[in-house]
């Protein structure tokens, strides 16, 4: 019987040892497949390029030559990268009564994959320098290096990288148009002076260039390539997507970009975000530079005339550009 016995216990820890090695076995294949995620270098210097290149068309106000001429350059921008785009022209109220003529730009890559994210920003300039401590320029276009152009320049290189090494998902990029032609801050605020603000993505939310378009989440940009630039949790993005913000605050961390990605109260911003969580209902986030320090909350330089390409940081740039580039290939 003893030896039965021992015989018994000896096969138990046999079988104990195999299920332990087969439980380590498991986790070192599932670091493997970890670890073969491939997710392309974001390229900072590219990124940089071209938020000048939008910055020398010169202020990107609709009707203009700049603004056409920018358009033009985007779309021909990621027809040369072999992506689908669609042009979504429309037009909109503003404020003071124009009537103005906008054009969003969807940038479609993987087109025909099921599950899409959702990456944006917006491509026209303020009109005005109502901020600016010079009052005589409060009504001079400002250049709309960081707010504007410094996101969809991250967005350019992404697109570029996965034109070389397409990811497993589908991805649009979407280039709003007037989001930053509202209500003069000289006007007393008006009960709808907000939506007086992202014209583009109020339009696109409600009429999408698809119909019954969806995407598992979105992502929006904005004013992200100052120096110094970090980003707290938004209001509104905490509101209807807390899962997101973590997902990417997470990952930011993960990769080294914790001094930009801070938890902490980042304000409450009207932005294009809010309008596609409101009409499109897909979870969406706002990553946009926050700063208690200043009397906007934003970024200092805030529309005025010094919003220009001597404010733009390439880790900034990168901070944003990389962490986006591994929440798109990690999913």
């Amino acid at each position: 019987m003893r030896i039965k016995f021992l015989s018994i216990a000896i096969m138990l820890l046999l079988i104990a040892s195999c299920g332990d090695n087969e439980q380590q076995t498991a986790k070192v294949h599932r670091k493997a497949e970890v670890k073969k995620v491939f997710v392309p270098q974001f390229n900072a210097d590219s990124a940089y390029k071209y938020v000048a290149e939008q910055v020398a068309f010169g202020p990107r106000v609709p009707g203009t030559d700049a603004h056409k001429q920018c358009a033009t350059y985007f779309v021909n921008f990621f027809e040369n990268l072999n992506i689908k785009v669609y042009q979504q022209d429309f037009k909109a109220r503003s404020f003071d009564g124009k009537t103005l003529e906008g054009k969003n730009i969807i940038a479609a890559i993987n087109p025909d994959a099921e599950k899409r994210i959702l990456l944006s920003a917006h491509w026209d300039s303020r009109p005005f320098a109502d901020h600016d401590a010079d009052e005589s320029k409060h009504y001079t276009p400002i250049d709309g290096a960081n707010d504007g152009a410094s996101g969809v320049g991250v967005l350019m290189e992404i697109a570029r990288q996965m034109s070389i090494s397409k990811p497993n998902i589908g991805v649009d990029i979407i280039l709003f148009d007037l989001e930053d032609y509202g209500q003069h801050a000289s006007i007393e605020r008006s009960a709808n002076g907000e939506e007086t603000w992202c014209l583009g993505s109020q339009h696109w939310a409600k009429d999408p260039h698809i119909a019954g378009y969806d995407a598992q989440f979105g992502i929006l940009l904005d004013m992200i390539g100052a120096e110094g630039a970090t980003f707290g949790h938004e209001y509104y993005s905490n509101q209807y997507a807390p899962g997101v913000i973590a997902k990417v605050w997470r990952i930011a961390k993960s990769i080294g970009y914790g001094d930009v990605f801070k938890d902490e109260n980042g304000g409450g911003v009207l932005d294009d975000h809010v309008f596609i969580n409101k009409y499109a209902y897909i979870p969406t986030i706002d990553i946009i530079h926050h700063s208690p320090s200043t009397t906007s909350g934003f970024f200092e330089h805030w529309h005025t005339m010094e919003d220009n390409m001597d404010k733009i940081s390439k880790y900034s740039l990168n901070a944003v550009g990389e962490t986006l580039m591994h929440v798109a290939y990690k999913e």
